[in-house]
């Protein structure tokens, strides 16, 4: 059994993370076939008697989605206030998706100071065991409404480790638009290789060609590393697959696809 298959098999909690190029399609709206077929896939996991966490980015592009009239505009309160509109269609589209399976979700919304003062710290992680323990899918995201630079997590791959710490989960999996960690830029580099297993990431920094943030999302190849980092100093392995691909977590475990596990050891 190859690392990636087994990590899924013997894991029973589990996170995964949705990015927003996982999300979008070209035109930067939500692309609701990919959703369905990851929900699908959540629900797969959890009638093998595992449990989900989902933490979705995509609060941007789906207000951009209800009200394009201000996709152009920089200003960071249309950009909050977007964010406001789009976080109610994805909630929308997740409860749609996961109700096909009989499963409900729950909504929660964070920032960065949940995480440094203890006793939100404790009410979050309350909220998370008992909803898990009642079969409801908790989807969490950065509160973008109201989340400036003081108190801004800043990438929901960081916000996904940090909850996998919280939950003391056995598994985190990210789903982005790439299909693991490369050697180089497979996007510029034809000759890039596709490195499956990391077990020194400080090594792996000095040897690989880091590119630059996708231009959905806010985050790159660099914050899903740093968020391996923050997962596997607790003893938590994270899987890095191309959410893009239809069934990806189903062919990774059972070896049809592949991508990069972490495994700090």
């Amino acid at each position: 059994m190859d690392a990636i298959s087994e990590r899924i098999k013997e894991s029973r909690k589990i996170v995964i993370k949705v990015g927003s190029n996982v999300l979008s399609d070209d035109h930067g709206a939500v692309n609701r076939e990919v959703l369905h077929n990851i929900v699908e896939q959540a629900s797969d996991l959890m009638k093998k008697n595992k449990q989900v966490i989902m933490v979705s980015s995509g609060a941007g592009i789906c207000g951009v989605g209800a009200i394009n009239k201000w996709s152009r505009r920089g200003d960071m309160n249309y950009k909050q206030a977007l964010c406001a509109i789009g976080q109610v269609e994805l909630m929308m589209a997740y409860k749609e998706y996961f109700a096909d399976y009989d499963i409900h979700v729950g909504q929660i919304l964070l920032t960065s100071g949940d995480f440094k003062e203890p006793h939100r710290t404790l009410n979050i992680r309350n909220a998370l065991f008992t909803l898990v323990d009642e079969g409801v899918v908790p989807v969490i995201n950065e509160n973008d409404s109201v989340s400036v630079d003081e108190i801004k997590i800043g990438d929901n791959d960081t916000l996904s480790a940090h909850t996998a710490n919280l939950w003391n989960a056995d598994l985190l999996i990210i789903l982005s638009d790439i299909d693991g960690v490369y050697d180089k830029d497979p996007k510029n580099r034809q000759d890039a290789k596709l490195i499956e297993e990391v077990a020194d990431i400080d090594q792996l920094l000095k040897t690989i060609d880091i590119g630059e943030k996708s231009s959905f999302g806010t985050g790159g190849i660099a914050t899903k590393i740093e968020a391996a980092r923050l997962v596997n100093q607790y003893g938590i392995p994270m899987i890095l697959l191309n959410g893009k691909k239809p069934d990806i977590i189903k062919k990774a475990l059972n070896q049809e696809e592949t991508g990069t596990v972490f495994t700090g050891r």
